[in-house]
């Protein structure tokens, strides 16, 4: 890189403007300024510097010190030999250092830039009059690769300060995806990304649909992730739809049409950045983007239903349009006709002693008089690359002897199951924090952080930093948007943890499995020991409530009855289950409920609530699609 302030990674401003003054400097580009400031971007301002007939030092400097470079381009930007020596240092610092590229087109037509011609082009010819061939090319190509990156066309706007608007809100959300250093230590980071950048074959203006497969834990999330960070800044519509295969079971509909539209509202909102957007038919996604270049990823999709309806075929989208799906089921993908399918493999032995030395050690390396006991702890991990990064977070810090104290017990415990290798990750948390991990695998998974401190506020649970010490751990991590999640590997562990608390279903802490909470529930055994309830009615025929169900459970603080989108069998089995199921039915002379702290109960099918149920300890109450009428509180 050519400036030391640039390779020392010193960026002094966010946006770098690229303009011919006369055009646009005292109307469009100071109300831009405006709205730039009110979003706290800083911007390069150039009044004071003389212009002349060559690109003075400072301004390539201030090029190479800033984050985002805006080209915007009117009908005389080409009569300036300084606009053009701008715009071909501006290329340089992309090529260089990854700077992120915007254009905006302002009274001229983006054909125009591209070739040259019209009044574009004729002033363009007259700039270059007395140039070198070898400078009006670079101009030239400039011009072109300015062109090709799409970006907000005036005329397409009947209102400019709208136009503003959305220009400033995309550039602050550029600033906050990019530059990203989160991938830069991830082991075989490049060779993932150079494997699926040969599939995308971004040059082509095809329609493509790739697949990212692997078994779990395996980081193909992480890959996705990483290969969003790389290719968002080439998309001016994109969206990550994260960890679909838990987002789906606590967000669900009346029936399969409204499920599928609160599916397609969710890419669709996050996709044009506008929340809780509401269409009203399942024709939405190609209307709104069959001419758009989009980039989607679809991570964890563990139904086909879930492609049918977010992207059923390629001519839904836009030319250049890439859609990238995760999965463990290669199945899915053959069956949706995706024919590009990366395999992530496990990693080599020495990645995978690299992946634990990283998380246990914060170094790739092995320190001295580890050597063999790390080896074989990488070997007992299987080389599962989340086995890894949680059992070597739980022995960072920790002698040699507690290694080898650690690796005799999972060596004792394992069965070839990586629950068992996964179990060292919670057996090294506090009491407390290991009773935080159960509430989330079994209760409060892709919930948002902030609700689930709120609901927890009155336990003896520090949540908050807690939720610090399992991140640490790579036990869970925080969504873009403000969820937990936890790996489907951890929560089953979690699960597994919570099952063998007691032969007697009544008397564990929590209960997720559908037929065991209707025998808990039908002959009324549930016990002191149960504070939450996850009921998931979708596969269930009638259900025989006792008139005291909840009488032995006292203590019960999270009672959620729903029903999910799907499941995970064959797609022919579950709509047969569809339809056969019918609203949970309750007794007439039911009348109690605990204190509860949650209430979510869809579908509710009385009038009013049991009339001995007292909400003073209630946080969050859900009853959608419900009979109720009146509260009885």
């Amino acid at each position: 890189m050519a400036s030391s302030s640039s390779s020392s990674g010193i960026m002094r401003y966010h946006v770098f403007p690229s303009f011919h003054g006369p055009d646009v400097r005292r109307g469009f580009l100071s109300h831009l300024h405006d709205h730039f400031a009110s979003k706290g971007i800083t911007t390069f301002k150039d009044q004071e510097i003389e212009r002349g007939h060559t690109i003075k030092p400072e301004l390539v400097q201030a090029i190479r010190e800033s984050r985002v470079s805006i080209v915007l381009l009117s009908k005389k930007y080409a009569s300036s030999s300084w606009c053009l020596d701008e715009l071909v240092e501006i290329f340089k610092c992309k090529e260089d250092q990854g700077q992120i590229v915007m254009t905006i087109f302002y009274d001229v037509d983006p054909s125009s830039v591209r070739k040259q011609k019209g009044d574009f082009g004729t002033a363009f010819m007259k700039t270059c009059e007395g140039k070198s061939e070898e400078t009006k090319q670079s101009w030239s190509n400039a011009l072109t690769h300015a062109a090709n990156i799409e970006g907000e066309h005036s005329l397409n706007w009947a209102n400019e300060a709208d136009m503003i608007k959305k220009i400033a809100t995309d550039v602050s959300n550029k600033l906050n995806l990019t530059p990203s250093k989160d991938f830069d230590g991830m082991v075989g980071h490049e060779a993932h990304l150079a494997k699926l950048n040969s599939l995308l074959c971004l040059e082509s203006d095809e329609v493509k649909m790739i697949g990212i497969w692997g078994p779990a834990g395996i980081g193909k999330s992480t890959i996705a992730r990483a290969l969003d960070n790389q290719l968002s800044s080439n998309f001016q519509l994109k969206c990550f739809m994260g960890n679909l295969k838990g987002s789906l079971k606590s967000r669900m509909g009346v029936d399969d049409h409204d499920s599928k539209l609160w599916l397609q509202n969710q890419l669709l909102s996050k996709i044009f950045n506008q929340e809780n957007m509401k269409m009203r038919h399942l024709g939405a996604i190609k209307e709104r983007l069959q001419r758009q270049r989009v980039l989607i990823i679809l991570d964890d999709v563990d139904d086909l239903e879930q492609l049918e309806v977010l992207a059923k075929e390629p001519s839904w989208f836009g030319s250049g349009s890439r859609i990238i799906v995760t999965t463990e089921d290669k199945k899915i993908l053959e069956a949706h006709g995706i024919k590009d399918i990366y395999h992530v493999d496990f990693p080599s032995e020495e990645e995978a002693l690299e992946i634990l030395c990283l998380s246990a050690f914060k170094q790739s390396s092995v320190p001295n008089g580890f050597e063999e006991v790390a080896n074989k702890v990488a070997e007992l991990c299987g080389n599962l690359p989340l086995g890894l990064c949680v059992v070597g977070s739980s022995l960072r810090g920790q002698s040699k002897q507690e290694w080898e104290l650690q690796l005799s017990r999972i060596d004792g415990s394992l069965d070839g199951k990586v629950e068992d290798i996964l179990k060292v990750g919670f057996d090294s948390l506090s009491k407390k924090n290991q009773s935080l991990f159960l509430h989330i695998a079994c209760f409060f998974n892709n919930e948002v952080v902030d609700n689930v401190i709120s609901v927890l506020s009155d336990s003896n649970l520090d949540v908050r930093n807690g939720l610090e010490t399992l991140a640490d751990k790579s036990l869970v991590h925080k969504s873009t948007y403000g969820r937990i999640v936890m790996h489907h590997l951890l929560q089953q562990l979690g699960r597994q943890i919570v099952h063998e608390q007691s032969d007697e279903p009544g008397k564990r802490q929590f209960l997720f499995e559908a037929d065991e909470i209707c025998d808990v529930l039908s002959t009324e055994t549930g016990t002191g020991s149960v504070i939450g309830i996850s009921f998931d009615t979708s596969n269930i025929g009638e259900v025989s409530v006792g008139k005291a169900a909840f009488e032995g459970m006292r203590n019960l603080r999270f009672l959620r009855i729903y029903r999910s989108f799907g499941s995970q069998r064959h797609v022919s089995l579950a709509k047969s289950v569809r339809r056969k199921r019918r609203p949970m039915q309750i007794p007439e002379d039911l009348d109690y409920l605990p204190l509860l702290r949650l209430l979510h109960w869809k579908h509710y099918p009385r009038k009013s609530l049991p009339l001995r149920f007292q909400p003073t300890r209630l946080v969050e109450l859900h009853m959608p699609y419900s009979k109720i009428k009146k509260y009885s509180f």
